[in-house]
Formats: structure tokens, sequence, C-alpha cells
């Protein structure tokens, strides 16, 4: 039995990876901005669960969640870096301070979380961190190019902590998921509000009103979280863990077209060294 800690877990694949984690009898610090949309999941497992608030922007909250889970688990074995929303527009479309609350949401506030579990689990010489990422990441869709830097920024920072923690005993992992039945594309979802009509054709084809995913997205979030499961209890999670076939097929598209560039202007790159 292990102790996770997961954020943003009111819907979707963050209430999916608490129900398996708990299904399968690990301790969970169930979290969401509003506690009361995950008591339910604490009182059908009281023992092995509880519910506490937790916006990952608020430095006192992330240090109460964390204390929470050692005062009655011992202390957090497993984080899940979940938290989160999606956010529209075309670059010039961002409004500032959305963007801000972006990066501080998805990034920073992964940045706090980690920082708080990590005295600890380098004590005890264990632990995983796993950063909820997106194929965005990967992909950069128009109209997405705000959530794809922020999801970019946690992978880079992932790869890098992956590297400085593997000698204390700790892993550090990145999960893209494709697209799952959840409210990502609906109440999740934000957007510019004043879209610029020369984007029309790339990024507004992607607002909201236009959006037809919303509820016929192919990936089950119950298989995503029993999979994430698998992968932690198997000891050997990989730096990134692809979920969905959508996923896994763009991924492998997207490698072969960065290797053809590569390929194309190879002896370019060669060129630049000192003869």
């Amino acid at each position: 039995m292990t102790t996770w800690l997961i954020t943003g877990c009111s819907t979707g694949l963050g209430r999916a990876y608490a129900q398996a984690a708990l299904e399968r009898g690990h301790n969970v610090v169930v979290t969401a901005r509003d506690a009361t949309t995950v008591q339910d999941l604490a009182d059908a497992y009281p023992t092995t669960s509880i519910a506490r608030s937790l916006d990952v922007t608020d430095e006192k909250q992330v240090t109460a969640a964390v204390a929470a889970a050692d005062d009655r688990f011992g202390g957090v074995d497993v984080l899940v870096n979940n938290a989160g929303y999606g956010y529209r527009a075309a670059v010039e479309e961002g409004e500032d301070a959305a963007v801000r609350q972006l990066f501080e949401t998805h990034v920073f506030g992964a940045v706090r979380t980690i920082k708080a579990v990590l005295p600890g689990m380098r004590a005890r010489r264990s632990g995983t961190i796993v950063n909820i990422s997106s194929i965005g990441a990967r992909l950069s869709p128009e109209g997405s190019g705000y959530y794809s830097a922020v999801k970019a920024a946690v992978e880079a920072l992932t790869l890098s902590l992956r590297k400085e923690v593997a000698p204390l005993g700790i892993t550090a992992m990145v999960v893209e998921p494709g697209g799952f039945r959840t409210d990502f594309a609906g109440r999740s979802l934000a957007q510019a509000a004043v879209p610029i009509a020369d984007y029309a054709d790339t990024a507004g084809k992607r607002r909201k009103e236009h959006d037809t995913a919303h509820g016929t997205q192919p990936g089950d979030p119950a298989k995503a979280a029993a999979a994430l499961l698998d992968v932690v209890e198997s000891g050997r999670a990989p730096y990134m863990l692809l979920l969905g076939n959508d996923a896994s097929n763009a991924f492998r598209a997207s490698l072969d077209a960065l290797r053809d560039d590569i390929d194309t202007w190879e002896a370019v790159s060669r060129s630049t060294d000192f003869d």
C-alpha cells in the first residue's frame, strides 16, 4: 500500500486516477479546489482516503495538503499533478492575464507540489512524481499555442527532475493523454474572449462554439487510470507514457516529420563548428 496525492480530482482523469488507486487499496489524498466535490470518494473509503481543498496556485493550501498526507498516512509516495484546464486562442489573441494564470496553474502549480513532497521523498529515498501533460505538447495545434507551451514546459522540467532525483531512489515521469471522454473540451476549456477574423480558418476552427469533439473522444478514463496505476506499480515507470491510440499515432507521426526535417537540413546543422 502506498499513499497518493492527486490534484484536480473533481472530474475527468483526476477523479478516475483517484478512484482506481482507492479500489486497489492505496491511501489517497483526494483534492480539488472545492473539497466538497470529492467528499463522496473520501466517504466511500473512510480509512484510506481524505478529501482536501487544494488550489495549486495557493502555497498555503499546497503545504496543508502535504501535511495532511504526512499526518494521516506518513507521507506522500506518489504525487500526481493533474490539476489544470485548457485554453484556446491564437497567439495574437491570447489575453495576458489569462496566459499568466495558465502558466501559474500548470507550471508553477506543479513546481509547488513537487517542492512540497520532495523533502519527504528524499528522506525515505523513494517516491514517484507523475506530471500529466498532453499530446498537445508534441502537436501544438492551431489555437493551442499557450496550452501546448505550458505542457512542453512541464515535460522539460520533468526530464531534468527525473535525472536529478533518480540517484535518490525517486522517479519522475510524464503522461501524455490523447482525447479522453471528460469535461476537458467542455467545462474545463477556456478561450480568448475576442477572436480575430484573420485566424478564423486556423485557430478559429477550434473555438468551443465550433468544436464537435466534446463527448465523442475515443479514450476511456477508467482504462487510462488503470494503465497509469499499472505503470507506477511496476517500479519501471518510463520518462513518458502515452495514453490512447490517437496519442501514440500522433506522436509517431510527429517524430517522423521531425526526423525528416533533421535529415533535410543536416548538412547545414553540421556546418557551423570551427574548422
